[in-house]
């Protein structure tokens, strides 16, 4: 008979064992998909951000087209990177393209410092305005998403959580950041 109780002893052990590991793996589980899915919340504000520049472009691109004197090539170059964002769905790309536009804009608003008609344009005006906005608003996007990103990936890799993660084939993400290092400097406008 006391073999018994101890061997019911055991038994119940182990069910409360296999039951405490279940419940945190669960735990775990929820923790790392309620992590990915701010991930994608916040990727969709930087998303929006980038949404509401593209918007802007085409009457940024008719405000300076009148100016003749103007780089045509900066231009193409800023329609092209718009139709590149607009065309891929992969955050990596996404945020190469869009330090190329910021930095091709900051430069084109260097350049519209020698052109005084230029600068009086309202509608350029606006454009500036308007970008500036947007800008801010994208860094704020871009500090939250990296934000999530980190705790994502700060979960990834802890022990236990990491067998788990990779059990299920969750994957870091990549963070949103500037890509090259002469995209950190200022615009330097030669005016000679």
């Amino acid at each position: 008979m006391a073999v018994g109780l101890i061997f019911l002893v055991v038994c119940l052990c182990l069910v409360f064992f296999f039951l405490g590991f279940v419940l945190y793996i669960i735990s775990v589980y929820n923790k790392l998909q309620k992590q990915h899915v701010l991930v994608d919340e916040a990727w969709s504000g930087i998303d929006v951000q980038l949404k509401r520049r593209f918007d802007l472009i085409p009457d940024f691109i008719e405000s300076v087209k009148g100016y003749k004197q103007f780089e045509a090539d900066t231009l193409t170059k800023v329609t092209e990177l718009r139709s590149k964002m607009m065309g891929t769905d992969s955050p990596e790309k996404l945020a190469m393209y869009e330090n190329q536009l910021s930095s091709t804009l900051k430069s084109i608003f260097a350049v519209a410092e020698n052109y005084p008609e230029l600068k009086s344009n309202t509608m350029f005006s606006e454009f500036n305005q308007a970008n500036d906005k947007i800008e801010e608003a994208i860094q704020s996007a871009r500090r939250y998403y990296n934000g999530a990103v980190r705790d994502l990936n700060r979960m990834i890799v802890v022990f236990p959580t990491n067998i788990i993660a990779n059990f299920l084939g969750i994957k870091k993400r990549e963070f949103f950041e500037i890509q090259d290092a002469s995209q950190r400097e200022d615009v330097k406008a030669d005016f000679s």
